[in-house]
């Protein structure tokens, strides 16, 4: 039992050392190139802000840069698409082109114009990234379970079958009830969805996807929409009609002067509650460890850099099961909407 808690404390400090160092190589381009009030300073809040917003262009290390397709639309050039490295000189500063300037990621043309930006930014590349991670991990399931049909699972399909199964019996059907297999597949590609963005989103130099309230926005308006689509009679009575017939109309008219507005801002405030909390807790845990590691180079002390190299790590360890966590939240939550909208009434 020694043996093995101290097999298992090396492992820890081994891949807590790897993962820290590249942390580390992550953070320290921001520090070469500067940003703050002289030539040099490290500027925490600009380093933050360009690990954790989008952009047209993809930094996996310094000096080592994916320039992403430029995709535009304006009245005055209409449909334009181009490289992002055109917006960047020889000493990746940003410079206008072909009539078009980038201030802060955005776009527009010289003249002030409006563009319609569809570009492939950051965000958008690990989106893509995202669901070809689903797609091959759940065509690799699918695989196993034609090829060991009346057998134990084996490899991928063994780890992810608890899982899918414990989304359907714990989640899904205690909340919606006789009807939840309709509402399966979208729930568990939910959960997936936001799973691997978290997980992909801890790893360095990746993009902040669930991070994006863009993102979380489109996945709490599928809730909702789905929702309002599913609501039955009963539903659609409790929000319009919430007293029954408890009492006579003629008394119950100037109390739902106040309910109705209740109960229809009530529709919205679920999704925009999904969508905050999602947002705001995936973007607060980046935020926290790379502040963490600011430390290291505001101090310029070995002492501050092994400590925010240990509690940077410590909360690393904390936002893997935050992101599973808020794939549960949010999945659970979804489904409980599911299930009152179909509810039939008692």
């Amino acid at each position: 039992m020694e043996f093995n808690q101290r097999n298992t404390l090396s492992k820890f400090l081994k891949f807590s050392s790897l993962f820290t160092l590249v942390l580390l190589l992550a953070v320290a381009p921001v520090k070469a190139a500067g940003g703050g009030g002289e030539e040099g300073d490290f500027d925490p809040s600009a380093m933050i802000n360009h690990h954790i917003m989008d952009a047209h262009s993809w930094e996996i290390m310094h000096g080592v840069v994916v320039h992403l397709p430029v995709i535009v639309y304006s009245e005055e050039k209409g449909l334009d698409v181009f490289s992002s490295a055109n917006f960047y000189d020889e000493d990746h500063n940003v410079v206008p082109y072909n009539g078009y300037v980038m201030d802060h990621e955005h776009i527009s043309l010289a003249s002030g114009e409006h563009v319609l930006d569809f570009s492939i930014t950051k965000n958008v590349l690990f989106l893509f990234i995202n669901a070809l991670v689903m797609i091959m991990i759940f065509m690799a399931v699918a695989r196993g379970y034609k090829k060991n049909a009346g057998k134990a699972p084996k490899g991928i399909q063994s780890f992810f079958e608890p899982i899918i199964i414990y989304v359907r019996d714990e989640i899904v059907k205690p909340n919606i009830g006789p009807k939840y297999e309709k509402y399966l597949p979208y729930l568990l590609t939910l959960f997936f969805f936001i799973w691997f963005g978290n997980l992909l989103g801890l790893l360095p130099a990746a993009a902040n996807l669930t991070g994006n309230i863009a993102v979380t926005l489109v996945l709490a308006i599928f809730s909702l929409l789905i929702t309002l689509v599913s609501g039955n009679k009963n539903y659609w009575g409790h929000i319009f009609d919430p007293l029954g017939n408890s009492m006579p109309w003629i008394a119950k008219f100037p109390l739902y002067i106040i309910l109705w507005p209740i109960e229809i801002i009530g529709i919205f405030t679920k999704p925009f509650s999904l969508m905050v909390r999602l947002f705001a807790n995936i973007t607060a845990g980046h935020i926290i460890i790379l502040s963490i590691l600011s430390l290291t180079f505001i101090a310029q002390s070995i002492a501050v850099g092994i400590g925010a190299t240990i509690f940077a790590t410590v909360m690393n360890m904390l936002e893997l099961f935050v992101a599973l966590l808020q794939a549960y939240v949010f999945t659970l939550l979804t489904a409980m909407y599911f299930g009152q909208a179909v509810e039939e009434h008692h």
